[in-house]
């Protein structure tokens, strides 16, 4: 194979479903790889929906370890990356091998949409507004999230696996471009995915990317009274973000501009407070 697609999955059976349909008319023989991370379930109706994917299991548990046995998986020289939960736009595999000659690790769009209907939820409106802010993260920040990633074996193998408990996608990027690889945008390669419904979900998502990141800031050499300092300004980015709220042409009215401001000066109070936990070299409660 010239290229394999990798998904990591871990018991989300029907997005995993909605994301392969979208990717059989693209995939003309490319190797397709579904690394579930132990869940458990009975995978026989969807290996007989999608007979040209394999499926193999990885008990530890992450979307790191998963990537990194899918990567084992192949001797593919062109590697994709998306994750279970996301849909890919009908033509993203072939901007996805058309951007890397533009790069050695090219991502693109991340959209986002709401599943169900009616108007949205404050964790709807918050992600619509403020979830994988892409191109922001590639040319501020110098990562890209996994969800929508392309790179070569070769480049993967100079850089290492992903690392397992930490913010894997901003780590594996960040050491690319250390060590000199290129990391770029490209806006036509676009997946979408579903915003969180509401705020169980949204914090759950939260408390984790907090935790990973605590983990990267310590790996990467950073200080406990640093991270706290960040908590203070984790909290105060509320202010001057409820402007992007109430902007942002992608909400709908008022009532949802308001209930968006309040899950993001929620969100903004509950994150800080566990960084000042974990500052203190405590563990941040679920």
């Amino acid at each position: 194979m010239t290229a394999s697609i990798i998904i990591p999955h871990y018991r989300d059976m029907e997005r995993l479903n909605r994301c392969l349909t979208g990717l059989a008319p693209q995939v003309n023989g490319l190797d397709v790889i579904v690394v579930d991370n132990d869940s458990g379930l009975d995978f026989t109706a969807m290996k007989a929906a999608h007979p040209w994917t394999r499926f193999v299991t990885e008990p530890e548990k992450g979307a790191a370890a998963a990537r990194n046995r899918g990567v084992r998986e192949t001797t593919a020289e062109t590697l994709l990356f998306i994750d279970a939960d996301c849909v890919p736009a009908p033509d993203w595999v072939a901007h996805s091998l058309a951007a890397l000659p533009k790069g050695d690790v090219v991502s693109g769009r991340v959209d986002t949409f709401d599943e169900g209907s009616g108007p949205r939820t404050g964790a709807q409106a918050f992600e619509t507004v403020f979830a994988f802010r892409q191109k922001d993260y590639i040319e501020k920040q110098g990562f890209a999230v996994t969800a929508n990633l392309a790179t070569t074996r070769s480049v993967f193998e100079a850089v290492g696996d992903f690392r397992v408990g930490l913010s894997e996608d901003k780590d594996w990027c960040q050491r690319a471009v250390r060590a000199g690889f290129s990391l770029v945008y490209v806006d036509a390669m676009a997946v979408s995915h579903p915003t969180r419904s509401d705020w169980p979900a949204l914090r759950k998502k939260w408390l984790r990317l907090t935790e990973e990141s605590f983990a990267l800031h310590l790996a990467d050499g950073g200080s406990r009274v640093s991270w706290g300092l960040r908590a203070g300004a984790v909290l105060l980015s509320a202010v001057p973000h409820s402007a992007k709220v109430w902007s942002s042409p992608k909400l709908n009215g008022g009532g949802e501009r308001a209930r968006g401001t309040a899950t993001l000066f929620r969100q903004r109070t509950v994150r800080a407070g566990w960084m000042l936990v974990q500052s203190v070299g405590s563990k941040a409660k679920a």
